[in-house]
């Protein structure tokens, strides 16, 4: 019997059997010799750690998790929870928090990433959006999003701002995007500096999802957004904030700068490589047709 090496959701309907989202991954996890346990997400959510992870039986043996995202209060529960049973989570509670929230990497890849700030909580007022706007240079374009993600597909409604300096824009923009995302809003509102980037015929954005394992790139992919762009990005300037994040399992989405300069303040000449986004692989979306052998293989080899 293989012992079970990568925690994966169940199915809400039928509890044993692996949620259908996920049911390639397990088959790409059987294939290069692994096993896997399932976790009650619904149960987590809801606050229940015990009973979401049930079906994980004791230990010896860490575990890696692959699944829906999970609110960092929650991971914590569930990590104590399995390192009580002996099955302690590979990557712990605070580099779960690192990897996942802006404010915990924007700091380390500052350089190669649009300028951002941002407003704990979900109390912000008019005053305390001036203040970030303010720290942003106080004009300009800019998106609003949570610590996690964005509503870009509601863009000129919930994510996109054209001028910083119009404040009522910034509070309209901020307002609704708290509104739709309601009780799923994590950590609190960041508001970030507008960058352009070189786009496909069809609009979409040409921009690679890199996974990192050990501070080494062990699959590069398209974007989930845009499977069918595939583009091979430069990881020198990368590759060493990567290392200095700690994290041991993390994925960044890049995409190269459009335009012609650096007018705005960004930084940023176009063509150069900028960091989008930084996930923790644990909960970061595979795009349909990935290599998902090579992770896997990786992450048991890890």
């Amino acid at each position: 019997m293989v012992d079970p090496a990568v925690i994966l959701p169940s199915d809400p309907l039928l509890p044993r059997r692996v949620d259908p989202h996920f049911a390639w991954e397990a088959g790409a996890l059987r294939a290069v010799g692994g096993g896997h346990v399932l976790l009650d997400h619904d149960a987590l959510l809801a606050g229940d750690a015990e009973a979401a992870a049930r079906r994980v039986p004791a230990g010896p043996g860490p575990l890696w998790y692959r699944g829906w995202m999970i609110p960092t209060a929650r991971y914590a529960e569930l990590a104590e929870v399995l390192a009580a049973r002996g099955r302690p989570l590979l990557t712990g509670p605070d580099a779960y928090a690192t990897a996942h929230e802006l404010p915990g990497w924007y700091r380390t890849f500052e350089s190669l990433t649009p300028a951002s700030s941002w407003l704990p909580g979900t109390a912000w007022d008019r005053s305390a959006l001036a203040a970030a706007a303010a720290e942003l240079g106080g004009r300009g374009p800019a998106v609003v999003k949570d610590y996690v993600k964005s509503r870009k597909h509601e863009w000129a409604e919930a994510c996109y701002v054209p001028d910083l300096a119009d404040l009522d824009a910034l509070d309209r923009v901020a307002s609704r995007f708290a509104e739709l995302q309601g009780e799923f809003l994590s950590g609190g509102l960041v508001v970030r500096r507008f960058e352009p980037f070189v786009r496909a015929a069809d609009g979409r954005a040409e921009e690679a999802r890199v996974w990192w394992l050990d501070g080494e790139p062990v699959l590069v992919g398209p974007h989930p957004d845009s499977p069918a762009h595939r583009v091979e990005p430069e990881l020198s300037a990368v590759r060493p904030l990567v290392r200095r994040l700690g994290c041991r399992f993390v994925t960044t989405d890049l995409a190269r700068r459009a335009g012609a300069g650096t007018a705005d303040g960004a930084g940023a000449g176009a063509g150069q490589w900028r960091v989008v986004e930084v996930g923790d692989g644990q909960v970061s979306e595979l795009p349909s047709g990935a290599d998902v052998e090579t992770l896997f293989r990786a992450l048991l080899k890890a």
